[in-house]
């Protein structure tokens, strides 16, 4: 699926529109793809001579794939925007290099009233590099 749909889906941008490809999307479930080619601004630090790619950064991905999937339930809902209220049990499990392809896949585990709780798994080559569980809710946009 098209960048343009991920456009669509989200407010992020570049430098900071951290997922390149929508493999699969239904109404509980998304998978995006993203490759870091090495020479975006954060490798310059982290790990110099060892880059990888930060945790945080893999984490955020994610969610910005949750924010995708959760477009299709806040369609209709004017002036709202998904907004991350929590992350649980977040485990690394491997370094994640620039040039690797990374898999997120989000699942939509519960919607209580603006609130949506989400469970992601971040792989490579079928590896688990994160998985951690988060909660969403529809905040004013300004």
């Amino acid at each position: 699926m098209s960048k343009e749909q991920i456009l669509n889906a989200i407010p992020h941008r570049d430098p900071f529109l951290l997922i390149d490809e929508i493999v699969d999307w239904s109404d509980s479930r998304i998978v995006c793809t993203k490759v870091f080619s090495g020479k975006e601004y954060f490798f310059a630090g982290h790990y110099p001579h060892f880059p990888l790619v930060p945790g945080v950064l893999l984490c955020e991905a994610a969610m910005q794939a949750g924010a995708v999937l959760l477009s299709k339930h806040m369609s209709g809902v004017e002036g709202k925007i998904p907004v991350a209220t929590r992350m649980n049990d977040v485990r690394f499990k491997r370094v994640v290099r620039p040039g690797e392809t990374i898999r997120f896949e989000v699942d939509l585990i519960e919607k209580v009233s603006t609130a949506f709780f989400l469970k992601a798994k971040v792989t490579v080559d079928g590896k688990v590099a994160v998985r951690f569980q988060f909660a969403v809710s529809a905040a004013p946009a300004f």
